[in-house]
């Protein structure tokens, strides 16, 4: 790849990155949203009535004063979608990393990267190894952001299961947000990652928090009934929905072993993806 090429690569991607962080921390999915006005809307605890309207203003005020939706604006996870006509190249990661830079100087955002043994502080939202980038193939050229929070990630979890208790992966989901109860800021979305190995799993329950919650087949639909009779509600404080949806992905694994993760995400289930003009 020539200078001048990798040059406008560099530029075109960083403005998609910055683009789509602001967008993710502002502004909530069509469907997340919808999700919520639906619980909200079958919520009869007089108590969690008044989290869910506390959330609604919470969106709305965001949205009008292009503000981020919550004060952790969360560490940032991006995946890129290259189709065939663009190069892999460090030229990538770089751009990444000046788009959260940018973003986190210009939305603001809290700078919440830290070094994880001296606790140092890089400022940006930038260190060793950050942000966390996944790179797919696909026909557009695109990135998505996914900024996760801390209060939700602390309570996520990997389990390594064996091949006998396939029925025990409600347990480990429902056991997942029990142990949480309201830490995570409830209702969640809850990614499951079924499958792959030690390491890919909780990659599939993370991914899986970017599938539209508005829909969700048996298997997740009993997954979510089953963590929505916990009676945890909005905030911890009661209520007939802990989790807004339960989302999995699954990938082949070994036949000795059955990984499963759960990612937690708490209600701001914030992400966006912008594509990248070059």
């Amino acid at each position: 790849m020539q200078q001048r090429e990798a040059e406008a690569l560099r530029k075109a991607l960083a403005a998609a990155t910055c683009r789509a962080m602001r967008e993710a921390v502002i502004y909530l999915p069509a469907d997340v949203k919808q999700s919520i006005a639906h619980a909200r809307a079958s919520e009869t605890d007089t108590v969690a009535a008044g989290e869910y309207e506390n959330i609604t203003r919470n969106i709305e005020a965001a949205e009008r004063l292009g503000v981020p939706l919550c004060q952790d604006t969360g560490v940032p996870v991006v995946y890129l979608t290259l189709p065939p006509h663009v190069p892999f190249s460090p030229v990538l990661f770089d751009a990444v990393a000046e788009g959260i830079r940018r973003a986190t100087e210009e939305v603001p955002l809290r700078p919440n990267v830290v070094d994880p043994l001296t606790r140092h502080n890089s400022g940006d939202n930038t260190g060793t190894g950050m942000p966390a980038v996944h790179v797919r193939p696909g026909e557009r050229f695109a990135v998505t952001v996914l900024p996760k929070g801390a209060g939700a990630e602390n309570v996520s979890r990997v389990v390594m299961l064996l091949p006998s208790q396939v029925e025990m992966i409600g347990e480990v989901v429902v056991g997942t947000m029990l142990a949480a109860e309201g830490r995570p800021c409830p209702p969640v979305v809850l990614g499951v990652g079924i499958g792959g190995t030690f390491d890919s799993a909780p990659a599939l329950a993370k991914e899986a928090l970017l599938q539209p919650i508005d829909r969700m087949d048996a298997f997740e639909q009993k997954l979510c009934d089953a963590v929505n009779r916990l009676g945890i509600g909005p905030m911890g404080l009661g209520g007939k929905t802990t989790a807004l949806a339960v989302k999995v992905k699954i990938a082949a694994c070994h036949t000795a072993s059955l990984p499963v993760a759960v990612n937690v995400q708490c209600w701001a289930n914030r992400h966006a993806t912008v594509e990248v003009e070059w």
